[in-house]
Formats: C-alpha cells, sequence, structure tokens
C-alpha cells in the first residue's frame, strides 16, 4: 500500500461540483491498493497515518500525531500511485490492486483509522475528483507498507 502524506490547514474533495469531503487541520492523504496489498498493509498504513508525528509542538519541533492536534484525515484513493513511468512513455498499472479488492481495502482503511480514533473525511472511489488543498508547509511524505525509500 502506498500513500502520500501531506500536512494540511484545510482540504477538500469535489466530485460533479459538490463537496463530497473536506477538512480543516489534519492530513490530506492519497492511497493506491496494490495488487499484493492484504489487512496487514492497512493496519500498518491506518496506524502511521494516525500516530506519525508530523506537527509542530511549542517549541516547533515535528513531534505532535495528528491525534494529538485534533485535526482530521481526508483519505483519497488513487491508483495511479502504482503507475510504473520507468518504461516508455504511457505507465504500466500492473501492479496496481484490482478494483473489486482494492475498494474493499479502502474502505477497510477508513473503518481502521476511525477505530483508532481520528475522524476521517473521503472521496468517491473510482470517480474522477477535483481536490484541493492549503498545505501547511509544505510538508509531504511518502509512505509505502512493502519498502522502505
Amino acid at each position: 500500500m502506498r500513500a502520500v502524506i501531506q500536512r494540511v490547514k484545510e482540504a477538500k474533495i469535489e466530485v460533479d461540483g459538490n463537496v463530497v469531503g473536506s477538512i480543516d487541520k489534519g492530513l490530506l492523504v492519497f492511497q493506491g491498493v496494490g495488487k499484493d496489498d492484504t489487512e496487514k498493509d492497512v493496519e500498518f498504513t491506518a496506524d502511521k497515518l494516525v500516530n506519525l508525528r508530523i506537527f509542530p509542538d511549542e517549541n516547533k519541533k515535528m513531534n505532535l500525531s495528528v491525534l494529538d492536534v485534533g485535526g482530521a484525515i481526508l483519505l483519497v484513493s488513487q491508483f495511479t500511485l502504482y503507475g510504473d513511468c520507468r518504461k516508455g512513455r504511457r505507465p504500466s498499472f500492473d501492479l496496481a490492486g484490482e478494483p473489486q479488492e482494492a475498494k474493499r481495502l479502502y474502505e477497510k482503511t477508513i473503518e481502521t483509522i476511525r477505530q483508532k480514533g481520528a475522524p476521517v473525511e473521503t472521496g468517491v472511489f473510482a470517480a474522477h475528483m477535483d481536490v484541493s488543498s492549503v498545505n501547511d508547509g509544505p510538508v509531504t511524505f511518502l509512505l509505502d507498507s512493502k519498502k522502505t525509500f
């Protein structure tokens, strides 16, 4: 499972001109599900998202989690995180999860984050979405449940 994590002051998702998810302070997370991902990857990712200490404390050190600051998570499904651009001119999506299983694991991630105490807003799985945000920092991290960078 892959994720791009952005610390934001606010973020929202629109589908067909209607806001379907929005947060104030928190994390905008683009999540991609790979074809070999399981619920173990869901647990790893959800735990990282709610506990990653990337918000500033009183000394301006990244020392607080989204839970610590009372923030929320806006989780966006994005299969293109598994696009392989190394060969040719068009990305290959051979490593992306099949839509039905990817949707199940995406929904399981939402449920797991909520169980861990963080509010979650979402986009619409497989829809064309307009995503807007005000990045805070900017602070952006890459997360992959299968490897380190």
